[in-house]
């Protein structure tokens, strides 16, 4: 089974749909993190099919950009559970991405018929904010800032 959520638009603008006025909101403010938690929950690297999750993670691309979302830094989490559920969270490059709606469709049907996965979620985050620092040397070098 495929599951996939995201936000089709920033949560500044659901906030603001809540009654909140909008100028009291800042776009992408951070979430308070406690003294040394980190930003970006950690991955199940242990699993056994991690590595195999994360090349079905590398075959899907950006239309806009000739690299794939994982070396572009786009999937920040690949956890995998004792029954083989895979959950992932992935942001885009920016939240008005022509493809924001399709993509995490695209990257849970390039996971879910790997061999032992059970099931995929895909869940899109704006916390933290991506950034040209997170991709990976091949992804600088192929674009081409190396």
């Amino acid at each position: 089974m495929v599951r996939v959520q995201h936000w089709t638009m920033p949560p500044l603008i659901l906030i603001s749909l809540l009654n909140y006025p909008i100028w009291m909101l800042k776009m992408n403010q951070p979430i308070e993190q406690l003294e040394g938690a980190p930003l970006i929950k950690p991955s199940s690297t242990d699993h056994p099919l991690y590595d195999n999750i994360v090349e079905a993670c590398r075959s899907v691309y950006d239309p806009e950009i000739p690299v794939n979302i994982y070396d572009l830094g786009l999937v920040y989490t690949i956890e995998i559970n004792a029954e083989n559920e895979v959950s992932i969270i992935m942001t885009l490059t920016a939240p008005g991405c022509p493809v924001a709606g399709e993509m995490p469709g695209w990257l849970a049907e390039a996971v879910e018929p790997l061999a032992g996965v059970k099931q995929v979620g895909v869940d899109i985050t704006w916390d933290p904010p991506w950034g040209m620092e997170m991709m990976s040397d091949e992804a600088r070098l192929e674009l081409g800032f190396m």
